[in-house]
Order: structure tokens, then C-alpha cells, then sequence
């Protein structure tokens, strides 16, 4: 394990994820991962919803990680990553899926990445199909915490186009590429769970 690429914070979060993923994955047959990240999360779901093939994405940097991963603990319902660049010009041919899932994402991608995001998964998915979307959010251009607003200033120090997004936005986004925000589950460490549904 040590060995691994490693994320606490997928570590943390695994498990309150999981509990909402069992409810709305539960008649899903195959989810498209975008950011696979170091690939923890994609080994831990897919053993747990076995019922499930889970496609993993990323760019082509992050392979290795996630590759090692499946490697070292990956179920025989997960795939190895797909080389997915979200602002790319044209998305790859991706697997059939009815389902999406990304975590920690939106507030390291620049907005027109997230936009990007939402538009090319509307092309994608099924009607009625979830897309669940994790992280820190902020309301009503509100911080839920002073620790969130300190996380959004340290991404902003980094890169300027990062920073936390915000609900009303991102609302707005799913309006214009063909999603409902369904259900927004409160996290821990001040964190949402959004799940989307394409619009039929």
C-alpha cells in the first residue's frame, strides 16, 4: 500500500460517498469516473458495487497512479483509464455508461473546464441518467466555512482559473446542458455530494 500513490483525502471520504452512490447507482449498470485521481476511489467503489462496471478517466499524467492501483487492488468490474481531457476538442470514444461520477474536481479545473465537463457528459448520458458530482461548494456566493474559504484562496494562489464553485452557477450550468439538480447531500469536512439527473 505504501508503495501506491496515495490521497488522504480519498481515504476520508470514501465511505459517506459510498452511502450515497449504493442509493443512486443502485439500478446503474456502468459509471464513467471523470478525474480517476490516484484511483483509490475507483477500486474501493467498484469492489463495493460489484453490480457495476466502473470505467476510470483522466489525463494522461495520472494513468500510472491509477493503473498501479487496479493493479494492485482492482476488482474485475473496474477498467483501466481511458485518456480523458475534458477541454479537449473532442471527447475519445467512450464505453456505453448510464451513470458518471467525479470527485474533487470542478474547483481544480478552470470554469470553462467545468462547463466543458457538464456539456460533454449531456452528450453522453442516457435520459434520466445520475451524475454525481462530490466536493467543497459554495451558496449563494457564500463560504460554508472559514475553512473552505481558506482552501479556495490557497487554489487561487496556486492557479488562478481554480476556486470553489458556486451552487447557483453550477445550477445554471445544468440548465443549459440538460441536467436537474436532484438531491445536494450534505458531507463531512464541509463537503456536497451533488447528484444530477440528465434531463429526459
Amino acid at each position: 500500500m505504501s508503495e501506491l500513490p496515495f490521497s488522504a483525502a480519498c481515504e476520508r471520504n470514501r465511505e459517506p460517498i459510498l452511502q450515497v452512490l449504493r442509493e443512486v447507482f443502485a439500478s446503474r449498470r456502468s459509471v464513467l469516473e471523470i478525474g480517476s485521481g490516484t484511483g483509490q476511489h475507483a477500486v474501493y467503489f467498484a469492489a463495493a458495487l460489484p453490480h457495476l462496471v466502473w470505467h476510470t478517466s483522466d489525463r494522461a499524467e495520472h494513468h500510472a497512479a491509477i493503473q498501479a492501483w487496479i493493479d494492485a487492488h482492482g476488482p474485475d468490474n473496474v477498467r483501466t483509464p481511458i485518456l480523458l481531457d475534458v477541454s479537449a476538442q473532442s471527447w475519445p470514444d467512450t464505453p456505453p455508461v448510464d451513470a458518471a461520477f467525479s470527485a474533487n474536481t470542478a474547483h481544480i479545473m478552470g470554469w470553462p473546464e467545468v462547463c466543458d465537463m457538464f456539456a460533454g457528459l449531456g452528450t453522453r448520458l442516457p435520459p434520466s441518467a445520475p451524475f454525481c458530482l462530490y466536493g467543497p461548494f459554495n451558496s449563494s456566493g457564500r463560504f460554508s466555512s472559514d475553512s473552505n474559504r481558506a482552501f479556495d484562496a490557497s487554489l487561487r494562489r496556486r492557479d488562478v482559473r481554480m476556486g470553489l464553485r458556486d451552487l447557483d452557477d453550477l445550477a445554471a450550468l445544468g440548465e443549459r446542458t440538460g441536467f436537474d439538480l436532484v438531491v445536494d447531500h450534505a458531507m463531512p469536512a464541509n463537503n456536497r455530494l451533488l447528484v444530477w439527473q440528465r434531463r429526459p
